[in-house]
């Protein structure tokens, strides 16, 4: 059942009576000049022209202080005052016909028009009551002239007395049913008109909220709309009526799709340092040719993220059982070399061989517990993290945990208040590895590695970076760089920057490679917005 507004009780009728007080203003002055004028001699005042000289003239300047009155105070007049009003006009509106010949008289019929007036101004039973009250006037007027005997066919003044009362009732009883009609429509026009803009409202919030972004592009290709998750994707000003040519990678794109229907590259490179991968997609928004063009913005790292951990719960499952069938056989094949090793009778040579198959073992074994810790990580827990706080905290523990004599040196450099949204023991073990990476490969000036982390915010999202003053990674390993089990040393399990890219990935986060202005080697952590929903 749809829900019905009724009429507000407030409903102001202040317009519709300032319009009949006008018509009612002229009215009067219109009488009282055309009997001054001489005008209509036998129908205006012919029985008793002084009651309709001063009746006029009263009627006139009643009118027309209620007109100045309404002009200036503006108020809305209560029913009682609307009452009273339109039973002046009611019994002016007597006395000027009795003036005039009685109820066969045309003036008669004026009392059409207040009660018109009635139906529309006052409530159902007041307008019937005051409808009566003017039929009564009318056939009281009549059956005086008659007892008077001022009239000869008392037949005639009988009916049309009666005409006019029965006039009196249908005209009000239809004003009365119209002006009903026009409140229940127009309330039903304000209550659909809620429902629309409650609706309306909905979808602007919902649109607002979502998590794709949403651009709308006119015939003219002139961003008309577009909601908040467009706007940080491609880091625009809400503020401001941001322009297609402002973005000129998806302004090709564009045109390329308009042109052949055919989207060949969804993802949108990383136009502005620190910005989010862009997955775009195109759709019309009506089948004809200039049509509006609607496209769907989405985050590819979020994407990736959620293709990442469906990769991951397969592989977990794999390399478990495949980890446990490998250790109980590894095991036994490093308990027995340390059993061999131990033997006094064993020649040189073949303790080099023990060394190699014990150093083997250990490195099997470490894939295996990184292998493992893949299989075994839990879901990422994302909660804010102050790095300017967090960053020398982390690096005092990770020194100590390096003793004294490996000990390197790690600078911090760390603006104020810089908030961001990641897994705290995630984090920590992103940086313990690309720590140890940086401090693995890093030369070191003075003897002892040196590191430096920095924090900061670009385009309102916070980063991290580790630099080392190592040689850096060629173009060459560059593209295979965070694949798993890729390694340049022989020593190495090539799980470290991979369980670091799973980890950042599943913070939303995203890490690169790149070098400094400087030319030294530079892992980039590009974190999470701190107020962005993970």
């Amino acid at each position: 059942m749809k829900p019905f507004i009724p009429l507000p009780t407030n409903y102001n009728p202040y317009d519709l009576l300032r319009v009949y007080t006008y018509y009612r203003t002229l009215l009067g002055g219109a009488l009282v000049l055309m009997f001054e004028g001489h005008i209509a001699d036998k129908v205006l005042g012919q029985d008793n022209p002084t009651i309709f000289l001063y009746t006029s003239i009263a009627y006139t300047l009643i009118n027309f202080t209620t007109l100045v009155l309404l002009l200036r105070v503006k108020l809305s007049p209560s029913q009682k005052q609307l009452f009273a009003l339109l039973l002046l006009d009611i019994a002016s509106l007597i006395l000027l016909m009795h003036s005039s010949g009685g109820a066969p008289s045309t003036l008669g019929y004026l009392l059409l028009i207040a009660a018109a007036a009635s139906g529309i101004l006052l409530r159902s039973r007041t307008a019937i009551f005051l409808a009566a009250l003017a039929s009564i006037a009318v056939i009281a007027e009549s059956i005086y002239r008659v007892i008077n005997n001022t009239i000869i066919d008392s037949t005639n003044v009988f009916f049309s007395a009666g005409a006019l009362g029965a006039l009196i009732f249908i005209t009000t009883i239809i004003f009365r049913y119209l002006t009903k009609k026009i409140h229940s429509s127009n309330a039903e026009a304000l209550n659909q008109a809620i429902r629309a803009a409650s609706v309306q409202q909905l979808a602007q919030q919902i649109l607002e909220r979502m998590r794709t972004g949403i651009m709308v592009l006119d015939k003219d290709n002139q961003i008309s709309l577009f909601n908040n998750s467009a706007a940080k994707l491609l880091t625009l000003d809400a503020n401001t009526e941001p322009r297609l040519n402002s973005i000129p990678e998806l302004q090709e794109k564009v045109t390329h799709w308009q042109k052949t229907q055919q989207n060949p590259s969804p993802i949108l490179n990383k136009f502005n340092e620190g910005s989010d991968e862009v997955k775009v997609n195109f759709a019309k928004l009506d089948p004809g040719k200039d049509s509006h063009t609607l496209i769907f913005l989405e985050d590819n790292r979020a994407i990736t993220q959620h293709a990442q951990q469906l990769k991951l719960a397969s592989l977990g499952r794999l390399t478990a059982s495949i980890a446990h069938e490998i250790r109980n056989p590894l095991g036994a094949i490093s308990h027995a070399s340390q059993l061999l090793s131990e033997d006094n009778a064993l020649i040189p040579g073949n303790k080099r061989l023990v060394a190699i198959i014990n150093s083997h073992t250990k490195r099997v074994n470490q894939i295996i517990e990184n292998i493992l810790q893949l299989s075994r990580r839990r879901i990422a827990t994302p909660q804010n993290i102050r790095l300017d706080e967090w960053l020398p905290i982390f690096i005092a523990d990770y020194s100590a945990s390096k003793g004294d004599l490996h000990k390197p040196q790690i600078d911090c450099l760390a603006a104020d208040a810089i908030h961001a949204k990641f897994d705290v023991g995630q984090l920590q073990q992103v940086l313990t590895n690309l720590c140890d990476n940086g401090i693995r490969y890093s030369n070191p000036p003075a003897g002892c590695p040196h590191l430096v982390i920095e924090a900061g915010i670009n385009n309102q999202q916070p980063f991290i970076k580790v630099i080392d003053f190592g040689v850096g990674i060629s173009g060459e390993n560059l593209t295979h760089l965070f694949e798993p089990f890729f390694t340049t040393e022989n020593t190495g399990s090539g799980l470290g920057l991979y369980i670091c890219k799973e980890l950042c990935e599943a913070n939303q986060a995203l890490i690169s490679y790149s070098h400094t202005h400087e030319g030294l080697s530079c892992f980039h952590i590009q974190l999470a917005h701190p107020d962005k929903v993970l």
